[in-house]
């Protein structure tokens, strides 16, 4: 075999790897859209890992800064009405949709204020829909999800999915008439994402803008960026997840003390 063959051989193979890591990487830029390619994939360990946020970046982002900096546009707010039970815990009640996209943005932040209080499995990828504005925010579904707790019982109704068919968004999940009830009484508009913490405090929408904070990403970068606290990724997402906890705090008797007790919850608490 002669050498010109040999390094013909050589040429092709090094134009192919080359070709490949180029389509890999053109791949990784246009998951920056959020690639509905993702959708419903497990969400690996590794990911939520990045969601179990320090002490010291969750006190960084206060609500001080966050209302200075106009991130966030609305807390939760407290309710006059018997506490909401279930399995003898605090009831979080969360209803939204996949298409959503500021149920996308918002559950990151219950992402990270849950994961406070217990255990996810289960959670997939989702991306927001394509067709609604703004499009294709990288985010995850609750649906067929299982969350875990000793201190609060979370409840999750993705009422529909995020592809658009024949003019409408195909049902996913049908909210109870119990929770239909509650959905109607607190929230006449119908808004989502809906989130009740236990009769004790209702949050309509997201505390953040998603078309600011997740333009131009995918979920690794998201996940990366809130865990320095200098970036909007963080102020926003990681404030939104403080306050959550905090009114979850208020909610289940400020348990467990580990995580009611940071200086993040406890400055958030009404006094």
């Amino acid at each position: 075999m002669n050498k010109r063959y040999l390094y013909g051989i050589l040429v092709i193979a090094i134009i192919t790897v080359a070709g490949s890591l180029i389509y890999l990487n053109s791949q990784g830029k246009s998951n920056s859209s959020g690639n509905a390619a993702y959708d419903d994939l497990p969400v690996p360990q590794s990911l939520l890992s990045q969601l179990s946020i320090s002490t010291n970046v969750a006190n960084t982002n206060n609500v001080t800064q966050l209302q200075n900096q106009r991130v966030i546009s609305s807390a939760p707010h407290s309710i006059n009405a018997s506490p909401l039970t279930q399995d003898g815990k605090p009831l979080v009640l969360y209803i939204g949709a996949e298409y959503c996209p500021y149920c996308g943005a918002e559950r990151w932040a219950m992402i990270i204020a849950l994961q406070r209080f217990g255990n996810f499995t289960g959670l997939k990828y989702m991306t927001s829909s394509a067709s609604d504005n703004p499009p294709s925010v990288p985010t995850f579904t609750f649906y067929n999800s299982t969350y875990t707790s000793q201190y609060i019982t979370f409840v999750a109704v993705e009422t529909t999915t995020n592809k658009f068919v024949n003019g409408t968004y195909p049902t996913l999940q049908t909210p109870t008439a119990f929770q239909t009830a509650i959905f109607g009484h607190f929230n006449p508009s119908g808004s989502i994402p809906f989130i009740d913490i236990a009769n004790h405090s209702i949050q309509i929408g997201s505390n953040y803008d998603p078309g600011t904070v997740f333009a131009g990403q995918n979920w690794t970068s998201v996940a990366t960026a809130i865990g320095n606290p200098s970036t909007y990724q963080s102020k926003a997402i990681v404030g939104g997840a403080n306050l959550l906890t905090a009114q979850i705090c208020e909610a289940d008797g400020n348990q467990p003390a580990s995580v009611c007790s940071q200086q993040y919850v406890t400055a958030l608490e009404k006094p």
